[in-house]
């Protein structure tokens, strides 16, 4: 709050909007978080919502610390502090500030002491969104910071030279800050994290070779299983009992059931009546009808290019495009179903979403095909959304550009629900492959090295678009206006970044992503050998339960039982 709640004099003056405008401007701090930062204002609050929450935490984390601790430099026997990507890159400046200006360390000792309590989790190799802050922005909101943000600096370049800055051509470099402040950096899966060393954090992995580990992103079985699914969660734990809750590799146990007809028969049944409680849930909400038996394809997670819900959207227009022309030609019928939201500034997330929408207004009312494909995009999607869609998905789409997704948590909640996936070699895509073995995996499209290479070559999109005729119809029906005839040239934009840029490789990959999806449709028709794949695919997901994943943190990174000792930092 304000140091001056409330503004007497201007009130008594009548000036009611003056009297209560400090504490109308305190209020914003928290009333929506992740403001669009398109805007200079925009920048500014989030700057101070990254500080407001952050040395609030720090805050307290040092008062119930000294209430039971008297010296302050045993900090690091006691506290981990772990950075969430560089939102909260702040916490090491601020835990400077703390330990010199309130406990009177010096500046070196101080910044050594914050550094054996911070690890910093990466969780992009998009350099976009590792924060920069223009450093006239960031020393009006926090000068004091700042100077600690140059002693930090300063401090590593002394030590390491030619080491990448933190403060460069007028930003501050908040993935720099993090990096450098803290003991240990990981990735979130084992492809993202070779991929930390090899780019975003190249300079700096060379300067500390053993600061960048792995720690694979998990999930709780018990949100994402046994309270989300009761109709599988309880086959599984009436087969093995209620083991597995606390101990996910007990699922392993499962395999062994893929010949049990009676039991893939039970396995099946708990998967439709999922689907029979989603189908009457967008029915009651959207008025659309959806049938259980066709194929649920979903793919539910943030709207971002990388992502590739456009490659999804385009696809479904093309299997469209085929149904209409062969309507009798033996098609599995599918339930195409998107979710997600964007950034409040992101203009092209927010164009893929209007299409998919417009998209799904044409096909969901077309005659020839109603009961072959139908597009469904449910409208604020959130977690709870999540817990029905997740357990009733036959199909997931993990499809984002190679080298571009970090991990990803819903591969994981889909593939432990009975879900198969369908994905590039991205992030945790890898390593869920790898578990559930490639013939229960539908793989397509570049692998991140071709994506650099393919990069490299002039024109390749346009090239790619030139040699699909199936994706050319596709661009050209959106560009003439098909599926937004009120406003025929909406999608222009979209479609000529796709012929002038395609950075994430849409255009490259969209006949690999075509055909394998056509693989997927006959795989489908074989009841029992689908559900003999899927339970394979609820059986391998013991590695990626999140106490796997926390157990790694607390023996890698957090120390917990000899907590890091001082000579640890120095010996790197």
């Amino acid at each position: 709050m304000p140091t001056k709640v409330f503004d007497l004099a201007s009130f008594n003056r009548g000036d009611y909007l003056a009297a209560g405008r400090s504490e109308a401007l305190a209020r914003t701090i928290c009333r929506v978080l992740y403001p669009d930062d398109t805007t200079e204002t925009g920048k500014e609050l989030r700057l101070k919502q990254e500080y407001f929450f952050t040395s609030a935490s720090i805050q307290d984390l040092l008062r119930r610390f000294l209430s039971t601790h008297a010296d302050i430099r045993t900090l690091p026997d006691a506290a981990a502090i772990q950075l969430n990507d560089t939102h909260p890159a702040i916490a090491g400046p601020e835990l400077v500030r703390l330990l010199v200006d309130k406990h009177d360390l010096g500046m070196d000792e101080a910044i050594a002491l914050a550094r054996r309590c911070l690890g910093y989790t990466n969780h992009t190799l998009l350099p976009e969104a590792l924060e920069r802050w223009p450093e006239w922005l960031f020393g009006r909101v926090l000068p004091r910071h700042l100077e600690i943000i140059r002693e930090i600096d300063a401090d590593h370049l002394r030590r390491h030279e030619g080491a990448p800055k933190i403060l460069d051509h007028g930003n501050v470099n908040m993935g720099e800050l993090a990096f450098i402040m803290a003991h240990k950096v990981n990735g979130v899966s084992a492809l993202h994290t070779d991929l930390v060393k090899k780019t975003v954090f190249h300079d700096l992995h060379r300067i500390h070779p053993q600061r960048i580990v792995n720690q694979t992103n998990g999930i709780t079985q018990r949100r994402w299983l046994k309270t989300c699914n009761p109709a599988l969660s309880g086959l599984i734990t009436r087969e093995l009992g209620d083991g597995w809750v606390t101990d996910l590799d007990l699922l392993s146990k499962l395999k062994s059931r893929t010949g049990d007809v009676a039991f893939k028969e039970e396995f099946v049944a708990a998967k439709r009546a999922n689907k029979v409680r989603l189908a009457n849930w967008v029915t009651e909400t959207m008025g659309i009808s959806i049938d259980p038996d066709a194929m649920f394809d979903v793919q539910i997670k943030r709207i971002h290019e990388y992502k590739r819900q456009l490659m999804n959207i385009l696809e479904t227009v093309a299997l469209w495009n085929e149904m209409r022309a062969h309507p009798d030609a033996g098609w599995t019928p599918r339930v195409k179903i998107f979710g997600g939201k964007a950034a409040p500034g992101y203009h092209v997330a927010k164009e893929i979403i209007h299409l998919i929408n417009d998209v799904a207004a044409v096909i969901n009312s077309d005659e020839i095909t109603k009961d072959l494909l139908k597009v469904v995009y449910p409208p604020n999607y959130n977690v709870t959304m999540a817990e029905v869609l997740i357990p009733a998905a036959d199909l997931s789409e993990q499809i984002s550009t190679a080298g571009k997704e970090a991990s990803g948590t819903g591969n994981m909640k889909f593939a432990l629900n009975g879900a198969l996936t369908i994905g590039t070699l991205d992030g945790a895509n890898v390593e869920i492959r790898e578990h559930v073995g490639p013939e229960n995996f539908f793989l397509f499209g570049l692998t991140a090295e071709e994506v650099m290479e393919r990069r490299m070559q002039p024109g390749y999109a346009r090239a790619a678009i030139d040699a699909s005729p199936r994706l050319q119809r596709v661009l050209g029906q959106i560009v003439e206006g098909r599926f937004c005839p009120q406003d025929q040239g909406r999608y222009h934009g979209l479609v000529g970044m796709l012929y002038d840029s395609d950075y994430f490789l849409v255009t490259c990959d969209f006949d690999s992503y075509y055909d394998t999806q056509r693989r997927a449709d006959e795989a489908y028709k074989n009841a029992r050998n689908w559900a003999a794949m899927a339970l394979v695919n609820t059986a391998s997901m013991g590695f990626f339960s999140s106490d796997r994943t926390i157990k790694g943190y607390a023996r890698d990174i957090w120390h917990v039982g000899s907590r890091l000792g001082a000579g640890e930092e120095a010996a790197e």
